[in-house]
């Protein structure tokens, strides 16, 4: 349907995700198999959805799947706040990426309204 590629959305949930392997690297070696991996999951998981809706036959199964990274922003929320919370997280990190979230999460909704007016 889509060159998902070419979703800003979706480079900027590259971008993301990338920042936070970069930030999860000074996380506790116990929190490896923890918290680090489930926000890592989180982080990968909305644009590999935007790209897999992107690449679906109909404009329905595109907003489904971008209901899906819509849901995965607010997971990763969730993780970012708990290791913030518990000092695994620098408040300045912590505020720059929910930033970044808030604006994909914009972003998608507005995806989604378009798709829904097309």
């Amino acid at each position: 349907m889509n060159n998902y590629r070419e979703l800003k959305v979706w480079q900027i949930s590259i971008e993301l995700a990338v920042e936070l392997y970069s930030i999860l690297k000074s996380f506790p070696k116990s929190e490896q198999f923890g918290l680090t991996s489930q926000i890592k999951r989180s982080a990968i998981s909305i644009s590999s959805n935007i790209a897999e809706g992107a690449g679906r036959n109909s404009k329905k199964e595109f907003n489904q799947f971008l209901g899906v990274a819509s849901g995965s922003t607010s997971e990763l929320s969730t993780q970012l706040e708990i290791a913030q919370r518990i000092g695994f997280l620098q408040n300045s990190d912590y505020k720059l990426i929910e930033e970044k979230i808030a604006y994909v999460q914009k972003m998608i909704y507005k995806l989604q309204k378009s798709l829904k007016n097309s």
